[in-house]
């Protein structure tokens, strides 16, 4: 096709003609001229900017194409037969490489500030500061342990619901919208505070009692579960925000916790819970999300104490293959 114009080439390539403009003016491409002056461009001319445009998405400049054009303009069926554009997929890969590390070195130091910051304001109190016999960091030691009534058989590949729940940073997090991260959920029933009696027989009931020691260990691994490929945690339970918030500051954690009063994700998903003192609260289970689907599923949980290590264990065990992306922790 002799003749086209210069919007022809650009609607063809799907470029715009000040890139079309650009590319002239560094010599990538060089058309001819009518008589009456106008640039005259042909099928080669459009092979030449997709294959720029192709070149430059996968996040090689403009300016270095130049070896896959020569290629094409050798006569090579694709523009990178040639030595000289292996060449440059090498150096873009080089530099793809130092900025992945660089990266990576200031994500970790991050997370490092993060957690310091974090248990640098922790108002935890001593269980011996309690004043109320109770100490929720240590598990009794004949604490019964749940058993698989097959309640959570179904969850692992379900997609998570459109429920949108409030975190503790005051943010709408919505449930199917997590992102190709994995992030960590984990369900608890009710974390004990001081001062505030738990239900009663709460020990006796298996899978109840351990919410606290749990919780602390997803703070305590919280940048290993980070390094091991998770890209956020949340806990997860009916109490509301201000009871929320209470625990995230009192226990100095570096993640947020999401309040779900109205038990909507059981209610969504099916989730297991139980009655204590007239409340229904949420069975303990950890869900591993990816893509707005359930990948995995712990249930039960126990002891619940270790829980953080076994997470850890299985993301360790299971890496995403491909080159997942870079975890975060908001």
């Amino acid at each position: 096709m002799n003749g086209m114009k210069i919007s022809e080439l650009a609607r063809r390539a799907d470029v715009t003609t000040k890139a079309v403009r650009y590319y002239e003016s560094l010599g990538l491409i060089t058309p001819g001229r009518l008589a009456n002056g106008y640039r005259d461009y042909d099928e080669d001319d459009v092979r030449l900017v997709r294959e720029i445009r192709a070149l430059h998405r996968l996040g090689i400049p403009v300016e270095r194409t130049r070896p896959f054009l020569e290629c094409l303009a050798a006569g090579s069926a694709y523009a990178d037969d040639c030595p000289a554009s292996l060449a440059t997929y090498r150096e873009a890969v080089d530099e793809l490489t130092e900025r992945i590390e660089a990266l990576t070195a200031r994500r970790t130091t991050l997370i490092a500030n993060l957690n310091a910051a974090a248990r640098r304001g922790s108002a935890v109190v001593p269980p011996a500061a309690h004043g109320d016999g109770e100490d929720y960091l240590t598990l009794p030691a004949d604490l019964p342990t749940p058993e698989d009534d097959g309640a959570a058989d179904h969850l692992a590949g379900t997609a998570m619901p459109a429920l949108t729940l409030l975190d503790t940073a005051g943010r709408a997090i919505r449930l199917d919208a997590l992102g190709p991260r994995r992030t960590v959920v984990y369900v608890y029933p009710l974390t004990g505070r001081p001062g505030t009696d738990l239900p009663e027989g709460w020990n006796s009931i298996p899978g109840a009692r351990g919410c606290t020691p749990e919780t602390c260990g997803f703070r305590d691994h919280f940048q290993d579960l980070l390094e091991a490929g998770a890209g956020r945690v949340y806990g997860l339970s009916s109490q509301d925000c201000g009871y929320q918030n209470e625990v995230v500051e009192r226990l100095g954690l570096p993640f947020d916790m999401l309040s779900d009063p109205a038990l909507g994700l059981a209610g969504n998903l099916g989730l297991p819970t139980f009655e204590a003192d007239g409340m229904r609260l949420f069975k303990r289970l950890t869900l591993v999300v990816r893509d707005g689907v359930i990948e995995h599923v712990f249930y039960p949980v126990f002891p619940p104490n270790a829980h953080a290590e076994q997470v850890l264990s299985w993301l360790r065990e299971n890496p995403l293959r491909g080159g997942a992306a870079t975890a975060h922790s908001d």
